[in-house]
């Protein structure tokens, strides 16, 4: 399947879950504390995904003021902007997943296990790959100042 098919999947069926779900919960505890509660969810979430971004900010600039990559960082921001987007979409399946990315263990595994193992080392991303077929070696370039060097010698 490809991804086209995948998203066209998932923008289908997320949007029917989070109605089926919304009004179960309405039937039972009611509509007001049923839109009170989606309401809250989104107030709390985006004041966490804040403060965490504040601190993401914080360490992409200890890391480039120590010279180094913020890699990690980088990719934890991405995470808080997706965890942002599903905090503030209407919906218990979503505020679930946006929570669950703003839990800094779970994020930093699925950063470092997933993400940075299985896509960039498995050949998903841009990295090196262990399976290609590359052949080491050693070049020397030479221009034209320096063939003509060794004709008349």
């Amino acid at each position: 399947m490809s991804l086209i098919h995948w998203l066209f999947l998932l923008f289908l069926t997320v949007p029917l879950a989070e109605i089926y779900v919304l009004l179960k919960v309405g039937s039972l505890i009611g509509v007001l504390p049923t839109v009170g509660a989606v309401v809250l969810t989104a107030v709390i979430g985006a004041a966490l995904v804040r403060v965490q971004g504040f601190s993401t900010l914080a360490q992409i600039r200890d890391s480039l003021n120590r010279g180094e990559v913020p890699a990690i960082a980088l990719v934890e921001g991405a995470f808080l902007l997706v965890a942002g987007a599903l905090l503030l979409t209407p919906g218990f399946i979503t505020d679930a997943i946006g929570f669950a990315c703003l839990c800094p263990p779970l994020r930093r595994f699925l950063i470092t296990e997933y993400l940075l193992e299985k896509l960039i080392l498995a050949g998903g991303g841009s990295g090196p790959r262990r399976d290609s077929d590359v052949i080491e070696g050693e070049f020397q370039r030479e221009d034209e100042n320096s063939k003509n060097n060794n004709r008349l010698r």
